[in-house]
């Protein structure tokens, strides 16, 4: 089915779409089902997708990056999300990480880190989460500790992603334990030669198996004072409020992408299978099961473009992020499943892409904040 261009898309962006699309299909996918075998993705992958112009898309040229907006990062989120491409994060790297350090960094910590990210050569993640902290960053137990010219980290983190090659991780931490959310900061720690860091087990997940998440360890690793973020303590907390906006619509962005393919592919089998004599398509029950699948797409899709178009305006807030997040999150779990029984037998075996976006996609329910969070969110700003 066709559908218009959204209005934030301009001729110059559908080339820039094109360019992307083809770049994941060709030099990604194919090394998707080896990723998978071994739970993560060769390092060399993100020296590949910095020379190949992917990463860092909308960093100012200055710091090395593409010089776009928001508009190329989610071209980027959903055409890797739509290609099945999970082996590295360029959400994390990319669009979270890179903005925590443009908007809130020295000058002296953006130009020594993002060129960097941009090449590849620096692998980016964020440590927020922890075995008893999830949602509730105010609840971390990591300290960062003022010893000199240091910072003396001590701490676990859980769920990382990019957690196995990440070289920058940006570790929410607690600079004053006794202060609530006022005494969380956020501390960039270089991992190359650290004492005092190591990286615990690849986590053996449900789905996204390409992808590298780990368990973090602090202990007693020094951190220079130089690299907390901004300069100043106690403000990590509020740089991590005014983010999440901006993650949580990325996420949104993949899984619109994802309900994309999920439907597509399931059009595409239910037109080659025969089933009593006839094409699957052929029964009612298909054509009315799809109709609803492509219907919730496409308003999806229509949310997902004007919350872009309010990311790009600057006026995107918490909790239309948030009914973003929750929203395409869940119905993109529905639809698979819809489509996913469309398949029969086959959906079920991992050979097939739906039973892969199947596994991949109920995560999209719990990062970034879980979608009860986001209703907390969203009701909390209804009686504001």
């Amino acid at each position: 089915m066709d559908t218009p261009s959204p209005a934030w898309m301009d001729a110059d962006l559908r080339l820039f779409q094109d360019s992307i699309r083809r770049l994941f299909e060709k030099e990604f996918a194919p090394h998707e089902e080896k990723w998978r075998k071994q739970q993560h993705a060769d390092r060399d992958v993100w020296r590949r997708a910095g020379s190949l112009g992917l990463l860092c898309v909308s960093i100012p040229e200055a710091y090395g990056g593409g010089g776009g907006n928001f508009a190329h990062e989610a071209i980027v989120a959903s055409e890797q999300a739509r290609a099945m491409v999970h082996g590295f994060s360029n959400n994390v790297h990319s669009a979270i990480l890179a903005h925590y350090i443009l908007n809130y960094g020295t000058q002296d910590q953006k130009r020594r880190w993002l060129p960097r990210m941009a090449t590849g050569e620096l692998v980016g993640a964020i440590a927020m989460s922890e075995p008893g902290a999830g949602s509730d960053l105010k609840s971390v137990r990591t300290t960062a500790m003022r010893d000199g010219g240091d910072y003396v980290l001590n701490g676990s983190k859980t769920f990382i992603t990019n957690g196995l090659h990440a070289d920058l991780i940006c570790v929410v931490a607690k600079t004053d334990p006794s202060a609530g959310a006022r005494g969380v900061s956020l501390l960039m720690v270089e991992t190359r030669d650290l004492p005092g860091f190591r990286r615990g087990r690849l986590l053996e997940k449900l789905g996204q198996k390409s992808q590298d998440t780990a368990e973090l360890f602090f202990d007693g690793a020094r951190v220079p004072a130089g690299n907390l973020l901004g300069g100043e303590e106690g403000r990590g907390f509020g740089q991590l409020m005014q983010q999440l906006p901006r993650e949580r619509l990325l996420i949104a962005v993949g899984a619109a992408a994802t309900m994309r393919r999920a439907i597509d592919e399931t059009v595409a089998y239910a037109g080659s299978r025969e089933v009593f004599g006839q094409p699957l398509m052929a029964l009612q029950n298909t054509r009315f099961k799809l109709a609803e699948c492509e219907t919730v797409a496409t308003v999806a899709a229509r949310f997902v473009d004007d919350c872009i178009a309010r990311q790009l305006a600057g006026t995107l807030d918490l909790p239309t992020a948030a009914m973003a997040k929750w929203w395409v999150t869940q119905m993109n779990c529905q639809v698979i499943d819809e489509c996913l029984q469309l398949h029969g037998g086959y959906g079920y075996m991992l050979e097939y892409p739906i039973a892969r976006m199947y596994a991949d996609a109920r995560v999209g329910k719990i990062y970034g904040g879980s979608n009860e969070i986001m209703k907390e969110i969203i009701a909390r700003g209804m009686a504001a």
